[in-house]
């Protein structure tokens, strides 16, 4: 099948990451290059600009499920003035949908500008724009540690305030979403760092560099570890 996007997966250190890698290349039918274990987020989304040929390309996290029904042939180029599309994403132990986790189609050009801020694709210059479709699942519960950056992470960041221009009351209703626990494996650590990340947001509001450590991998084990133990890696 030929296609005028490329696609990429960023993975770090998801266990499942080899496996999604695969069902994501069988489902759009096209070779997915793949950087892992890239240190530094910035990093590793400029790097992602540069191992492409195409303006506009496909990425994916290491721990999104791509739905089987997703059709690349029916994905429309970016319009102008568009630096992102992202597709949402089911959240399989709070049942939320949204972006968080989703497919993106991006411009190589607007990565190349890419500024500065905590959620760190929130700085591409130009527009993102939300498409209603569900991509697929966002599969942050992999492991203990896995479950609980994913609260931690995006609940710190959604009480600092979204980058992304969310009103206040829909962040609200997300947090609410997150704390309120959730099924499936590993689910109360993902509700630990959830509750954590409230907490951690509140802190860190004195001192807004701080939240920069939410995009450092060592510091979120440490903190991890410090609260929770041997069950940094095993379930």
């Amino acid at each position: 099948m030929t296609s005028p996007f490329d696609a990429v997966m960023l993975s770090y250190d998801e266990p499942l990451a080899d496996k999604l890698h695969a069902r994501l290349q069988r489902v759009l039918g096209v070779k997915v290059r793949r950087l892992h274990g890239v240190q530094g987020m910035r990093r590793a989304y400029r790097l992602a600009a540069e191992v492409v040929d195409a303006e506009q390309f496909l990425l994916a996290d290491g721990d999104f499920v791509i739905a089987t029904e997703f059709a690349l042939k029916a994905v429309e180029p970016l319009d102008e003035g568009v630096s992102m599309r992202v597709w949402r994403a089911r959240n399989p132990l709070n049942g939320l949908v949204y972006g968080y986790g989703g497919l993106k189609l991006i411009r190589r050009s607007a990565l190349r500008e890419l500024g500065d801020a905590v959620d760190v694709l929130a700085a591409l210059p130009g527009r993102t724009q939300f498409a209603q479709d569900i991509a697929g699942t966002t599969r942050i519960n992999q492991s203990p540690y896995h479950a609980w950056k994913a609260g931690f992470r995006e609940c710190a960041m959604l009480k600092r305030g979204s980058e992304y221009g969310m009103e206040e009351q829909e962040a609200a209703e997300r947090i609410a979403a997150w704390m309120a626990g959730g099924d499936g494996e590993f689910a109360r650590f993902a509700l630990s760092g959830a509750r954590e990340g409230v907490a951690f947001a509140a802190e860190a509001a004195r001192v807004p560099a701080a939240f920069d450590q939410l995009n450092d991998p060592a510091w979120l084990q440490a903190r991890f570890a410090a609260g929770h133990g041997e069950q940094v890696i095993a379930g």
